[in-house]
């Protein structure tokens, strides 16, 4: 806001003011370019990124959804494309590795072990409350003793 203001005063003052607001709407410029990165492209090469790494972590056995929608269990990876096993009848399909969308098994690895430490910061917790209870009950034993 004050460099709003700043500006609207600057372009009011004449000659000398125009470099002033040329120079402030210069650093405006610059904020929002950064601010555009951090915001927008950042977090987007930093998806690509997990995806990639994603697509180049896949083993045989894995259970995957492709872009299309179309799940399968991994059967034989070559550089650029896999091999998939669909269905009961375990029709087999070659895609390319770019039309890997999700891993699943990866996935449900991944939410084992977030739900096992949610457990265990909660069981942590648990035993620090049961603790304070205790010790609560004999200091307030202790005062009225004495």
């Amino acid at each position: 806001m004050n460099l709003i203001l700043m500006t609207a005063q600057a372009s009011s003052s004449g000659a000398s003011g125009s470099t002033a607001s040329s120079s402030s709407y210069i650093i405006l410029m610059v904020v929002l370019i950064a601010v555009m990165y951090f915001l927008m492209i950042r977090p987007q090469k930093k998806r690509q990124k997990e995806e990639q790494e994603m697509r180049n972590s896949l083993e045989i056995g894995d259970e995957i959804v492709t872009i299309g929608g179309i799940v399968g269990r991994v059967v034989t990876i070559r550089e650029n494309d896999l091999v998939i096993e669909t269905g009961a009848d375990r029709n087999k399909m070659r895609i390319e590795r770019w039309a890997v969308n999700t891993n699943r098994t990866k996935a449900e690895q991944h939410q084992k072990e977030v739900e096992a430490a949610r457990e265990a910061a909660k069981d942590k917790k648990n035993k620090k409350g049961k603790k304070a209870k205790e010790e609560s009950p004999e200091a307030s034993n202790d005062e009225k003793k004495d």
